[in-house]
């Protein structure tokens, strides 16, 4: 896809969308005329491959299209956006296994999203067991996220090349394998390793999900399914330390965090089974050539991502000013990324298409995940220190203190998916307000009652960040993926889940640097330190705050420019 819609100008209306409609996904035809016959009588190519109006004209192509095509034009004349794209030029046929499938999708995206927090909980007794140091513990917690997020894209690419139920399967057959070998752990170098390897496995996984919901799904049915999606990811972060603090309650402080790891086996087993039944096979219209996989695309992001990374989850543990050269150093080679896609497209498939980012709600969107992630999971990483190693509570305790947030979260997220085809982007900022309110609530709960009923005290605050928080995941990521063709579906979800993971990362190591630093300064006032560090998050929200609401008066001031009501379906 070439252009946003919204993107128009007035002059030379009708040539220009034309043009945008034969060049969006490749050349397809289909996918707002009802057969190739109505857009070739209309359009024809000149010399260099530009398109311009032929004898029948926009408006004959107008009155030829029907149905939801018909609606797809009147949107783009009134300057709205279109959300459903039809990319396939065969009329979607609904599989009747999809919802049996979608719970498959949620499992694998449960099991592999729940790994970030579950092990937040088992860090004193992995520190104990395995007489790890500090550098070791940090590397357990960021190695996984580090990792994670290096093969979103690539896996994404090739999952879209080669079938997503195969990337799927082999993803989960090596995140089972990694999650024995981490609990199997006699070392904290063996235990690093296995994390890595674990992680480099769940970020296989991950991008196939979307894009399956992607594939399987259109209209409402979609946004339902991104909202159950939602949940998901909002219960793994939240439950997460629930279900650690329980395993190592049954299992004992020793040895139960490996029973952390080894509970991932039989249900990776399961869903294995149910993959193989439930999810779709590869087409056969697809099976592009090896070049279209691009290994240098992926060398060079690959290692973007890791130089920007690093210094972040290494902060604390690299002294010095020299671990921030890597910043530049990580721009000159996503610079680089940038260069040789561009090239590589005009040969051949490139592994992200950079003309996604012309679309004003894929940008918007990123950009606005990638915020809210620097703020999101940095509450419960610096709320498990505070519970836990400033207030003494047990692992049970502290994973129990989350339990409102994971409330107010499934509540939400399970409306979310009914509502953003009402409400689009307006949704998603009320939202982020009610998560800025939440977490300036959580500051004020903690300076009245600074003690150890702390962890009642920000009960309520919790319960409304929850509330908040499950109303923007799903939400923003069915409106950024909307524009997005169901083919590059993979692709573009592992850019999406990427910019989470540098958020995330960013996030952790900002909050826990102000903790620290914080702790450090007032002689050991855990309450103080929290406070900053939670005001950090604060910020982060803000800032996807400022991005929601910029994309609103961008959408208003386009459809008012266009003649259109300022409205997103």
């Amino acid at each position: 896809m070439l252009a946003d819609p919204d993107d128009l100008g007035s002059r030379h209306r009708s040539t220009t969308r034309l043009r945008w409609y034969r060049r969006c996904e490749g050349a397809d035809p289909h996918r707002f005329a009802g057969s190739s016959e109505v857009l070739a009588a209309a359009s024809q190519r000149t010399p260099r491959g530009r398109v311009k109006c032929g004898p029948t004209g926009y408006l004959g192509l107008r009155r030829r299209c029907s149905g939801e095509h018909a609606a797809a034009v009147r949107h783009v004349e009134k300057g709205q956006p279109v959300i459903e794209p039809e990319t396939s030029s065969d009329a979607y046929v609904p599989d009747p296994r999809r919802w049996k499938a979608l719970t498959v999708c949620l499992i694998a995206g449960f099991i592999t999203l729940l790994d970030v927090s579950i092990v937040n909980v088992a860090l004193p007794s992995i520190r104990e067991g395995l007489h790890a140091t500090a550098g070791d513990i940090q590397w357990v917690v960021a190695g996984y996220a580090l990792s994670f997020g290096l093969l979103l894209v690539p896996a994404g690419r090739v999952g879209d090349a080669r079938g997503r139920r195969l990337l799927f399967m082999t993803g989960l057959s090596l995140f089972a394998l990694a999650s024995v070998l981490c609990g199997a752990a006699q070392n904290p170098t063996w235990l690093v390793l296995a994390r890595l390897f674990q992680g480099l496995a769940g970020g296989v996984v991950a991008p196939q999900v979307s894009a399956l919901i992607q594939q399987l799904f259109r209209g409402a049915e979609r946004g339902r399914a991104f909202g159950m999606f939602g949940v998901v990811i909002g219960l793994s972060t939240a439950v997460g330390p629930v279900l650690g603090g329980v395993i190592i309650e049954l299992f004992g402080a020793l040895h139960g965090w490996r029973w952390i790891f080894f509970v991932n086996l039989p249900v990776c087993l399961i869903a294995l089974v149910l993959a193989r039944r439930l999810l779709p096979g590869p087409g056969h219209d697809s099976r592009p050539c090896l070049r279209d996989l691009d290994p240098a695309g992926v060398v060079l992001l690959g290692s973007g991502v890791a130089l920007a990374l690093l210094p972040l989850v290494q902060g604390r543990q690299w002294p010095g000013a020299g671990k921030w050269l890597m910043f530049p150093a990580a721009l000159a080679m996503l610079s680089c990324f940038v260069l040789w896609e561009r090239r590589h497209a005009r040969r051949a498939q490139p592994l992200v298409d950079l003309r996604l980012f012309r679309l004003r709600s894929y940008t918007f969107g990123a950009v606005l995940m990638l915020a809210y992630f620097a703020g999101f999971t940095s509450i419960f990483f610096v709320l498990t220190l505070y519970l836990q190693a400033g207030l003494g509570y047990s692992a049970l305790l502290a994973g129990l203190a989350t339990t409102p947030f994971a409330i107010g979260t499934a509540l939400s997220a399970s409306l979310s998916g009914r509502l953003v085809a009402r409400y689009g982007r307006a949704l998603v900022v009320a939202a982020l307000l009610l998560v800025t309110a939440g977490l300036a609530l959580v500051i004020v709960a903690v300076s009245m009652v600074p003690g150890e009923t702390a962890g009642w005290a920000v009960a309520v605050p919790l319960f409304l960040t929850g509330l908040g928080g499950g109303c923007v995941i799903a939400p923003n990521q069915t409106l950024t993926l909307s524009s997005v063709p169901p083919a590059q579906g993979g692709s573009a979800g592992g850019v999406l889940q990427t910019g989470q993971r540098l958020g995330s990362a960013a996030g952790i190591a900002a909050t826990g640097s102000i903790f620290f630093s914080r702790l450090g300064a007032t002689d050991q006032d855990w309450s103080a330190a929290f406070r900053s560090s939670i005001g950090v998050s604060l910020a982060f929200v803000l800032c996807a705050l400022a991005v929601g609401v910029a994309d609103m008066r961008v959408r208003h001031r386009t459809a008012a420019s266009g003649g259109g009501a300022a409205r997103e379906v």
